[in-house]
């Protein structure tokens, strides 16, 4: 029987999602959690994409197996005390044998949050940007995004990705207060996507290039035109979606 399970959790005290040597990292502690509680047999997850160090997921998916059916409830119950404090059970369901939260996930939707003024409370899931910026253009660049479907030029180098293709649905900056937010979803991302994106964005809002820029940045498949990726810190996988589940 196949199983999802919806989570959310603060990446600033992960290595990122995927499973790594001498590095504790979410789907780490998630196998562990599963094998403990289940007690029948090793137990590897699989998740819906792969985030990086310090980024944090408030919808995130992971699914596994198990040989018996499940209290659904109360297994979401037990797992929520036996994982840490930075990573929260919300719901598990049962699932087709042949489901898969990464490859039928049919959208993702990321957001980046920069506060604009000083503030000690909020660094740990924000980014302090205390420079004036220009959110017109920086939203003038978003509509340019469109215009594309190939962003190697924000893509991390070498990785094992198959196409660097991506289809865009949704990208724009808005304001709240003293808070920037930045909503941007696909069908997929790249590894460092949009890490990438929001800091080319950002020179465009410094008005250190034009708007028209980041095309030619896109043409040119290159990602040392591209801006320098933004920290991890702001960035949180916010929706996943999937036809099957409401």
């Amino acid at each position: 029987m196949r199983y999802f399970v919806q989570i959310a959790y603060n990446g600033k005290d992960f290595h990122g999602w995927q499973v790594q040597p001498n590095a504790n990292t979410v789907q780490a502690e998630i196998n562990k959690a599963l094998t403990t509680y289940f007690n029948s047999g090793a137990i590897h997850c699989i998740g819906c994409g792969r985030t990086d160090t310090g980024v944090h997921a408030s919808d995130f998916y992971l699914h596994f197996d198990l040989d018996k059916q499940i209290d659904l409830k109360e297994s979401t119950y037990r797992l929520n005390r036996i994982l840490p404090r930075s990573i929260a059970v919300k719901r598990i369901i049962e699932v087709e044998n042949n489901a898969h939260t990464r490859f039928d996930a049919t959208s993702r939707t990321y957001q980046y949050f920069i506060h604009t003024k000083k503030d000690p409370f909020a660094n740990e899931g924000s980014l302090y940007f205390g420079y004036p910026l220009n959110l017109e253009k920086m939203n003038e660049a978003c509509k340019l995004l469109f215009n594309y479907s190939d962003f190697t030029s924000f893509s991390k180098l070498h990785t094992d990705a198959k196409t660097n293709i991506c289809q865009l649905m949704h990208a724009k900056w808005r304001k709240e207060g003293d808070k920037l937010i930045f909503t941007i979803q696909a069908d997929r991302f790249l590894r460092n996507m949009v890490r990438a994106i929001v800091g080319t964005l950002l020179d465009i809002g410094q008005e250190k290039i034009p708007v028209q820029e980041i095309s030619k940045i896109i043409e040119d498949k290159d990602r040392g035109r591209a801006g320098k990726s933004v920290d991890g810190k702001g960035l949180y996988l916010s929706k996943v979606e999937y036809d099957y589940i409401d």
